[in-house]
Protein backbone atom coordinates (compact mmCIF):
# COMPACT_ATOMS: atom_id res chain seq x y z
CA UNK A 1 0.00 0.00 0.00
CA UNK A 2 2.95 2.36 0.48
CA UNK A 3 4.26 1.62 -3.02
CA UNK A 4 2.13 3.49 -5.58
CA UNK A 5 3.47 1.34 -8.42
CA UNK A 6 1.04 -1.32 -7.19
CA UNK A 7 -2.08 -0.27 -9.05
CA UNK A 8 -5.48 -1.29 -7.71
CA UNK A 9 -6.67 -3.00 -10.89
CA UNK A 10 -9.78 -5.08 -10.15
CA UNK A 11 -12.45 -5.61 -7.50
CA UNK A 12 -13.78 -9.08 -6.71
CA UNK A 13 -17.14 -8.72 -4.94
CA UNK A 14 -17.34 -12.45 -4.24
CA UNK A 15 -14.32 -12.24 -1.94
CA UNK A 16 -14.55 -8.50 -1.19
CA UNK A 17 -10.97 -8.09 -2.35
CA UNK A 18 -8.89 -5.81 -4.55
CA UNK A 19 -6.46 -7.17 -7.13
CA UNK A 20 -3.21 -5.25 -7.54
CA UNK A 21 -0.63 -5.32 -10.33
CA UNK A 22 2.66 -3.45 -10.56
CA UNK A 23 2.50 -0.64 -13.12
CA UNK A 24 5.22 1.99 -12.86
CA UNK A 25 4.89 5.60 -13.84
CA UNK A 26 6.68 5.19 -17.15
CA UNK A 27 4.54 2.22 -18.14
CA UNK A 28 1.37 4.16 -17.26
CA UNK A 29 2.49 7.01 -19.49
CA UNK A 30 3.27 4.65 -22.38
CA UNK A 31 -0.26 3.22 -22.73
CA UNK A 32 -3.52 5.03 -23.54
CA UNK A 33 -5.63 3.03 -21.07
CA UNK A 34 -4.86 1.03 -17.92
CA UNK A 35 -6.53 -2.09 -19.29
CA UNK A 36 -5.33 -5.65 -19.84
CA UNK A 37 -5.45 -5.02 -23.59
CA UNK A 38 -2.71 -2.41 -23.26
CA UNK A 39 -0.88 -3.58 -20.13
CA UNK A 40 -1.02 -7.29 -20.94
CA UNK A 41 -2.73 -9.98 -18.91
CA UNK A 42 -1.67 -10.22 -15.26
CA UNK A 43 -1.63 -13.91 -14.35
CA UNK A 44 -0.50 -13.45 -10.74
CA UNK A 45 -2.12 -10.38 -9.22
CA UNK A 46 -1.64 -9.59 -5.55
CA UNK A 47 -5.05 -10.10 -3.91
CA UNK A 48 -5.78 -8.22 -0.68
CA UNK A 49 -8.92 -8.09 1.39
CA UNK A 50 -10.66 -4.74 1.14
CA UNK A 51 -10.73 -4.34 4.93
CA UNK A 52 -6.94 -4.74 5.10
CA UNK A 53 -6.46 -2.24 2.27
CA UNK A 54 -8.63 0.32 4.03
CA UNK A 55 -6.61 0.04 7.24
CA UNK A 56 -3.29 0.32 5.41
CA UNK A 57 -4.45 3.37 3.41
CA UNK A 58 -5.53 5.42 6.42
CA UNK A 59 -3.81 8.79 6.56
CA UNK A 60 -2.87 8.77 2.86
CA UNK A 61 -5.15 11.27 1.14
CA UNK A 62 -3.52 13.35 -1.60
CA UNK A 63 -5.84 15.55 -3.68
CA UNK A 64 -8.05 13.53 -6.04
CA UNK A 65 -9.79 15.04 -9.06
CA UNK A 66 -11.77 13.73 -12.04
CA UNK A 67 -11.75 14.13 -15.78
CA UNK A 68 -15.13 12.92 -17.05
CA UNK A 69 -15.65 12.76 -20.81
CA UNK A 70 -18.09 11.75 -23.52
CA UNK A 71 -15.61 9.94 -25.84
CA UNK A 72 -13.69 10.99 -28.96
CA UNK A 73 -12.80 14.35 -27.42
CA UNK A 74 -9.01 14.13 -26.84
CA UNK A 75 -9.50 13.16 -23.19
CA UNK A 76 -6.51 10.81 -23.25
CA UNK A 77 -4.27 13.62 -24.49
CA UNK A 78 -5.50 15.89 -21.70
CA UNK A 79 -4.96 13.22 -19.06
CA UNK A 80 -1.43 12.59 -20.33
CA UNK A 81 -0.64 16.31 -20.40
CA UNK A 82 -1.77 16.70 -16.79
CA UNK A 83 0.56 13.89 -15.73
CA UNK A 84 3.56 15.83 -14.45
CA UNK A 85 5.96 14.30 -11.88
CA UNK A 86 5.75 16.13 -8.57
CA UNK A 87 2.52 17.84 -9.62
CA UNK A 88 -0.01 15.18 -10.58
CA UNK A 89 -0.31 11.62 -11.79
CA UNK A 90 -3.08 10.59 -14.17
CA UNK A 91 -4.98 7.31 -14.28
CA UNK A 92 -6.53 6.75 -17.68
CA UNK A 93 -9.63 4.53 -17.59
CA UNK A 94 -8.65 2.19 -14.74
CA UNK A 95 -10.47 -1.13 -14.92
CA UNK A 96 -11.29 -0.93 -11.21
CA UNK A 97 -13.92 1.72 -11.94
CA UNK A 98 -15.35 -0.39 -14.76
CA UNK A 99 -15.76 -3.13 -12.15
CA UNK A 100 -17.72 -0.66 -10.03
CA UNK A 101 -20.07 -0.12 -12.98
CA UNK A 102 -20.48 -3.83 -13.64
CA UNK A 103 -21.12 -4.69 -10.01
CA UNK A 104 -23.79 -1.99 -9.74
CA UNK A 105 -25.52 -3.29 -12.88
CA UNK A 106 -25.52 -6.81 -11.43
CA UNK A 107 -27.53 -5.60 -8.44
CA UNK A 108 -25.13 -4.39 -5.74
CA UNK A 109 -27.05 -2.61 -3.00
CA UNK A 110 -26.54 1.18 -2.99
CA UNK A 111 -25.12 1.11 0.54
CA UNK A 112 -22.60 -1.67 -0.16
CA UNK A 113 -21.68 -0.10 -3.48
CA UNK A 114 -20.99 3.28 -1.88
CA UNK A 115 -18.71 1.71 0.74
CA UNK A 116 -16.69 -0.18 -1.84
CA UNK A 117 -16.57 2.84 -4.17
CA UNK A 118 -15.16 4.91 -1.32
CA UNK A 119 -12.40 2.37 -0.81
CA UNK A 120 -11.80 2.00 -4.55
CA UNK A 121 -11.24 5.76 -4.85
CA UNK A 122 -8.86 5.58 -1.89
CA UNK A 123 -6.91 2.82 -3.66
CA UNK A 124 -6.68 4.86 -6.86
CA UNK A 125 -5.92 8.09 -5.03
CA UNK A 126 -2.39 7.12 -3.98
CA UNK A 127 0.03 9.60 -5.56
CA UNK A 128 3.70 8.88 -6.17
CA UNK A 129 4.63 11.64 -3.71
CA UNK A 130 2.65 12.98 -0.72
CA UNK A 131 1.99 16.33 -2.42
CA UNK A 132 1.17 14.92 -5.86
CA UNK A 133 -2.49 15.12 -6.91
CA UNK A 134 -4.20 12.21 -8.65
CA UNK A 135 -6.30 12.85 -11.76
CA UNK A 136 -8.68 9.99 -12.55
CA UNK A 137 -10.10 9.78 -16.07
CA UNK A 138 -12.72 7.02 -15.96
CA UNK A 139 -14.16 5.37 -19.03
CA UNK A 140 -17.33 7.12 -20.11
CA UNK A 141 -19.33 4.07 -19.05
CA UNK A 142 -18.70 5.43 -15.55
CA UNK A 143 -20.55 8.71 -16.20
CA UNK A 144 -23.78 7.52 -14.51
CA UNK A 145 -21.73 7.18 -11.30
CA UNK A 146 -19.96 10.55 -11.60
CA UNK A 147 -22.16 12.41 -9.14
CA UNK A 148 -21.83 9.64 -6.56
CA UNK A 149 -18.04 9.71 -6.85
CA UNK A 150 -18.02 13.48 -6.38
CA UNK A 151 -20.26 13.15 -3.33
CA UNK A 152 -17.80 10.66 -1.82
CA UNK A 153 -14.96 13.13 -2.43
CA UNK A 154 -16.41 16.57 -1.62
CA UNK A 155 -12.98 18.18 -1.98
CA UNK A 156 -12.54 16.83 -5.52
CA UNK A 157 -12.92 19.03 -8.56
CA UNK A 158 -13.87 17.85 -12.05
CA UNK A 159 -13.61 18.75 -15.73
CA UNK A 160 -16.32 17.65 -18.16
CA UNK A 161 -14.67 17.21 -21.56
CA UNK A 162 -16.90 16.80 -24.60
CA UNK A 163 -16.75 17.03 -28.38
CA UNK A 164 -19.31 19.08 -30.31
CA UNK A 165 -22.10 16.86 -31.61
CA UNK A 166 -21.06 17.04 -35.27
CA UNK A 167 -17.42 16.29 -34.45
CA UNK A 168 -18.45 13.35 -32.28
CA UNK A 169 -20.58 11.87 -35.07
CA UNK A 170 -17.81 12.42 -37.61
CA UNK A 171 -15.43 10.47 -35.36
CA UNK A 172 -17.92 7.63 -35.02
CA UNK A 173 -18.57 7.50 -38.75
CA UNK A 174 -14.95 7.45 -39.81
CA UNK A 175 -14.01 4.74 -37.29
CA UNK A 176 -16.34 2.28 -38.98
CA UNK A 177 -18.49 -0.65 -37.99
CA UNK A 178 -16.85 -1.56 -34.68
CA UNK A 179 -17.21 1.97 -33.40
CA UNK A 180 -20.87 2.03 -34.38
CA UNK A 181 -21.37 -1.24 -32.51
CA UNK A 182 -19.58 0.24 -29.49
CA UNK A 183 -22.07 3.13 -29.53
CA UNK A 184 -24.93 0.64 -29.38
CA UNK A 185 -23.24 -1.20 -26.51
CA UNK A 186 -22.74 2.09 -24.67
CA UNK A 187 -26.41 2.99 -25.07
CA UNK A 188 -27.44 -0.48 -23.91
CA UNK A 189 -25.50 0.08 -20.69
CA UNK A 190 -26.85 3.58 -20.21
CA UNK A 191 -30.42 2.30 -20.60
CA UNK A 192 -29.73 -0.33 -17.93
CA UNK A 193 -28.39 2.43 -15.67
CA UNK A 194 -31.52 4.56 -16.15
CA UNK A 195 -29.20 7.23 -17.56
CA UNK A 196 -31.23 8.08 -20.69
CA UNK A 197 -34.13 10.48 -20.09
CA UNK A 198 -35.06 11.64 -23.59
CA UNK A 199 -38.67 10.49 -23.88
CA UNK A 200 -38.07 7.51 -26.18
CA UNK A 201 -39.72 4.14 -25.73
CA UNK A 202 -37.51 1.04 -25.74
CA UNK A 203 -38.74 -0.02 -29.19
CA UNK A 204 -37.76 3.34 -30.68
CA UNK A 205 -34.05 2.48 -30.57
CA UNK A 206 -34.56 -0.43 -32.97
CA UNK A 207 -35.78 2.07 -35.57
CA UNK A 208 -32.81 4.37 -35.25
CA UNK A 209 -29.71 4.33 -37.44
CA UNK A 210 -26.25 3.76 -36.02
CA UNK A 211 -25.51 7.47 -35.98
CA UNK A 212 -28.85 8.26 -34.34
CA UNK A 213 -27.97 5.78 -31.59
CA UNK A 214 -24.58 7.47 -31.24
CA UNK A 215 -26.32 10.83 -30.99
CA UNK A 216 -28.66 9.51 -28.27
CA UNK A 217 -25.63 8.47 -26.22
CA UNK A 218 -24.06 11.90 -26.73
CA UNK A 219 -27.30 13.65 -25.72
CA UNK A 220 -27.64 11.54 -22.56
CA UNK A 221 -24.12 12.48 -21.52
CA UNK A 222 -24.64 16.13 -22.40
CA UNK A 223 -27.83 16.16 -20.32
CA UNK A 224 -26.02 14.63 -17.34
CA UNK A 225 -23.05 17.00 -17.69
CA UNK A 226 -25.37 20.02 -17.70
CA UNK A 227 -27.04 18.69 -14.54
CA UNK A 228 -23.65 18.23 -12.85
CA UNK A 229 -22.64 21.79 -13.68
CA UNK A 230 -25.87 23.10 -12.17
CA UNK A 231 -25.41 20.88 -9.11
CA UNK A 232 -21.86 21.95 -8.20
CA UNK A 233 -20.82 24.89 -10.41
CA UNK A 234 -17.86 25.92 -8.28
CA UNK A 235 -16.24 22.49 -8.41
CA UNK A 236 -16.91 21.56 -12.03
CA UNK A 237 -15.98 23.18 -15.35
CA UNK A 238 -16.61 22.15 -18.94
CA UNK A 239 -14.16 21.96 -21.83
CA UNK A 240 -14.91 21.69 -25.54
CA UNK A 241 -12.54 19.39 -27.46
CA UNK A 242 -12.21 21.95 -30.25
CA UNK A 243 -10.90 24.48 -27.74
CA UNK A 244 -8.53 21.86 -26.34
CA UNK A 245 -7.09 20.78 -29.68
CA UNK A 246 -6.83 24.29 -31.12
CA UNK A 247 -4.92 25.67 -28.11
CA UNK A 248 -3.78 22.73 -25.97
CA UNK A 249 -1.25 24.67 -23.90
CA UNK A 250 -3.81 27.25 -22.82
CA UNK A 251 -6.42 24.57 -22.15
CA UNK A 252 -4.06 22.50 -20.00
CA UNK A 253 -2.98 25.61 -18.10
CA UNK A 254 -6.64 26.44 -17.43
CA UNK A 255 -7.27 22.85 -16.34
CA UNK A 256 -4.33 22.98 -13.94
CA UNK A 257 -5.64 26.21 -12.47
CA UNK A 258 -9.13 24.77 -12.03
CA UNK A 259 -7.78 21.62 -10.37
CA UNK A 260 -5.43 23.58 -8.14
CA UNK A 261 -2.27 22.01 -9.55
CA UNK A 262 0.94 23.85 -8.71
CA UNK A 263 3.07 23.07 -11.76
CA UNK A 264 4.77 25.58 -14.03
CA UNK A 265 2.34 26.48 -16.85
CA UNK A 266 5.22 27.76 -19.02
CA UNK A 267 6.55 24.21 -19.40
CA UNK A 268 3.30 22.81 -20.79
CA UNK A 269 3.97 23.64 -24.45
CA UNK A 270 6.75 21.06 -24.66
CA UNK A 271 4.75 18.20 -23.14
CA UNK A 272 5.15 15.04 -25.27
CA UNK A 273 1.38 14.40 -25.19
CA UNK A 274 0.89 17.18 -27.75
CA UNK A 275 3.27 15.60 -30.26
CA UNK A 276 1.89 12.07 -30.49
CA UNK A 277 -1.30 10.21 -31.17
CA UNK A 278 -2.61 9.47 -27.68
CA UNK A 279 -3.91 6.03 -28.69
CA UNK A 280 -1.11 4.67 -30.88
CA UNK A 281 1.86 6.72 -29.68
CA UNK A 282 2.78 7.59 -33.28
CA UNK A 283 4.03 11.12 -34.01
CA UNK A 284 1.08 13.48 -34.23
CA UNK A 285 1.20 16.09 -36.99
CA UNK A 286 -0.31 19.50 -36.36
CA UNK A 287 -3.87 19.67 -37.68
CA UNK A 288 -4.14 15.88 -38.10
CA UNK A 289 -7.37 15.67 -36.10
CA UNK A 290 -8.94 18.46 -38.16
CA UNK A 291 -7.94 16.77 -41.42
CA UNK A 292 -9.43 13.47 -40.27
CA UNK A 293 -12.71 15.21 -39.47
CA UNK A 294 -12.69 16.99 -42.83
CA UNK A 295 -12.26 13.67 -44.66
CA UNK A 296 -15.13 12.18 -42.67
CA UNK A 297 -17.25 15.22 -43.51
CA UNK A 298 -16.65 14.62 -47.21
CA UNK A 299 -17.62 10.96 -46.91
CA UNK A 300 -20.52 11.11 -44.45
CA UNK A 301 -21.55 14.75 -44.36
CA UNK A 302 -25.06 14.31 -45.77
CA UNK A 303 -26.04 11.56 -43.33
CA UNK A 304 -24.51 13.43 -40.40
CA UNK A 305 -26.32 16.65 -41.29
CA UNK A 306 -29.63 14.79 -41.13
CA UNK A 307 -28.76 13.19 -37.78
CA UNK A 308 -27.53 16.49 -36.33
CA UNK A 309 -30.81 18.16 -37.30
CA UNK A 310 -32.76 15.33 -35.68
CA UNK A 311 -30.61 15.40 -32.52
CA UNK A 312 -30.93 19.17 -32.19
CA UNK A 313 -34.72 18.79 -32.22
CA UNK A 314 -34.50 16.12 -29.52
CA UNK A 315 -32.18 18.33 -27.46
CA UNK A 316 -34.52 21.28 -27.78
CA UNK A 317 -37.49 19.23 -26.64
CA UNK A 318 -35.54 17.79 -23.67
CA UNK A 319 -33.94 21.11 -22.70
CA UNK A 320 -30.37 19.89 -23.32
CA UNK A 321 -27.78 22.58 -24.11
CA UNK A 322 -25.67 21.77 -27.16
CA UNK A 323 -22.93 23.97 -25.66
CA UNK A 324 -22.21 23.42 -21.99
CA UNK A 325 -21.96 26.33 -19.57
CA UNK A 326 -18.99 27.11 -17.25
CA UNK A 327 -16.24 26.64 -19.87
CA UNK A 328 -12.59 26.61 -18.85
CA UNK A 329 -11.82 28.49 -22.06
CA UNK A 330 -13.91 29.90 -24.86
CA UNK A 331 -13.23 29.65 -28.60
Amino acid sequence: MSDTEWLAHRYDPGHDAFHFRRVGRTQRADVPFLTDLHLGEEESPVVLRRADCRTAAEGRSPPLHFLFHSAYCASTMLAQALDQPGVATSLSEPVLLNDMVGWRRRGASPRDHARVMDDALAMLGRGFTPDEAVIVKPSNIFNPLARGALMLRPEARAILLHAPLRDFLLSVARKGMWCRLWCRELLEGYLADGFVQLGFEARDYFRQSDLQVAAVGWLAQQQAFAALLAWAPGRIASLDSKVLTQNPSAAVAAAMDHLGLTGDPTSIAGHPAFARNSKSGAPFAAGERQRDLAEAEAAYGEEIAQVVGWAEAVADQAGIPLTLPAPLLTR
